[in-house]
């Protein structure tokens, strides 16, 4: 394993708080962003968090794959569904991708192992 992404996806959400507190106002405007960003219309919430994780890839933003790895299969996507959006990652963002791209693969299994083990 390269990385423990739900240890550091936890870490990362204590820092967020502290932030929050310190910023309320940014965070509260960041937090409507999200939420309008990730609001089902032509695109469901599913597709978009594909999209967010292949950003994530392509401009390597190691908290950004943890939580959009999550968040992917939390919406239901497949790892078939995370492999194609790695390629579109890789596709746009070349060499450096691909290395993030693995990155983002082992953080998608580790949440689902997580999930499947709850469910078992």
């Amino acid at each position: 394993m390269y990385k423990d992404w739900q240890a550091m996806a936890a870490d990362l959400t204590g820092d967020i708080h502290t932030l929050r507190a310190g910023v309320p106002e940014v965070m509260k405007g960041f937090s409507a962003l999200a939420q309008a960003a990730l609001k089902a219309d032509a695109l469901d919430t599913k597709t978009k968090e594909l999209i967010a994780l292949a950003i994530a890839v392509a401009t390597r933003c190691d908290g950004c794959i943890a939580f959009h790895a999550e968040a992917a299969m939390k919406q239901g996507a497949t790892r078939a569904e995370v492999l194609e959006t790695m390629g579109m990652a890789v596709y746009m963002g070349a060499g450096p991708s691909v290395m993030y791209a693995a990155q983002a693969l082992e953080a998608f299994d580790q949440f689902s192992a997580k999930q499947g083990s709850r469910a078992a």
